[in-house]
């Protein structure tokens, strides 16, 4: 029979190895379940209507960078996928993906099961693109005075031009900015900042802004009805995000290297 010191000596052994398997048990418990938390990630797929310097194909536009931060912060992982702007609305109202990068306010008295996140991503100026000799302003209503182009399922176009205007639609800015180019239209009605940087991609000299812009306007984006309860989440992260000052600072970055003023980048 064991004494009363051999006794103590195996209680001490058992009590140090149930400490060492709890340890164990809970650090196997940590590893495996944080694999389990990233593959239950929600994950949203929106449509992206935009192009550089917005959104570029390796993540590092202005767009990617604080959408992106703004879902991570939401606990939401957010993949961008390209579609023809009015197919994009198409699958997203429809639910076979979840939503619009980007978009101007209103859509959703048309496309009725898409929902704003109603803090904008930015202020878009909407500009008319034209050759050197004309015209030398631009507004709705002498658009009507020339041959116009814009790209397909752009809203703010289709809902401002009228049966009167001359008008041509493309496909995609590049075949946009070539119509504009070849001397097939005598305006591209486009975004500011993606018109300059595809004019430089492209190696279009000729081609300025007409100034003052055609419109400004904010842009939101849109999810899916099914997704509503996510969105106060991605407004906190938003407004964080701005108060934070990394919204201005990227902004400068990615514009800044276009034009002299960015003051599009500023909070307002």
């Amino acid at each position: 029979m064991p004494n009363t010191s051999q006794r103590v000596s195996a209680l001490q052994l058992n009590i140090h190895f149930n400490r060492k398997l709890f340890l164990a048990m809970l650090f196997s418990t940590f590893c495996t379940c944080t694999p389990c938390i990233a593959a239950n990630e929600v994950k949203l797929v929106l449509n992206d209507p935009t192009e550089a310097p917005y959104t570029t194909p390796d993540g590092t536009g202005f767009f990617d960078i604080i959408a992106r931060e703004a879902f991570h912060r939401a606990g939401l992982k957010l993949t961008l996928i390209k579609l023809p702007a009015e197919r994009g609305l198409i699958n997203a109202n429809a639910g076979i993906d979840d939503g619009d990068l980007s978009r101007i306010a209103g859509i959703e008295k048309k496309y009725t099961n898409l929902v704003r996140v109603p803090e904008k991503l930015m202020n878009m100026d909407f500009v008319a693109f034209a050759r050197q000799s004309k015209p030398s302003e631009a507004n709705w209503a002498n658009l009507a005075d020339f041959s116009v182009g814009y790209i397909k399922g752009w809203k703010i176009f289709e809902n401002n031009l009228t049966s009167s205007n001359n008008t041509l639609t493309a496909d995609n800015p590049e075949q946009l900015l070539t119509l504009l180019d070849k001397n097939r239209i005598d305006v591209a009605l486009y975004d500011r900042w993606m018109g300059m940087a595809l004019l430089n991609q492209m190696h279009i000299k000729n081609v300025r802004v007409v100034e003052p812009p055609l419109a400004e306007r904010e842009m939101f984006i849109y999810l899916h009805k099914r997704h509503e309860s996510k969105i106060p989440a991605i407004v906190a992260a938003l407004r964080a995000i701005k108060s934070e000052g990394l919204y201005t600072k990227i902004c400068r970055e990615k514009f800044g290297v276009l034009a002299t003023s960015t003051a599009q980048c500023e909070i307002h």
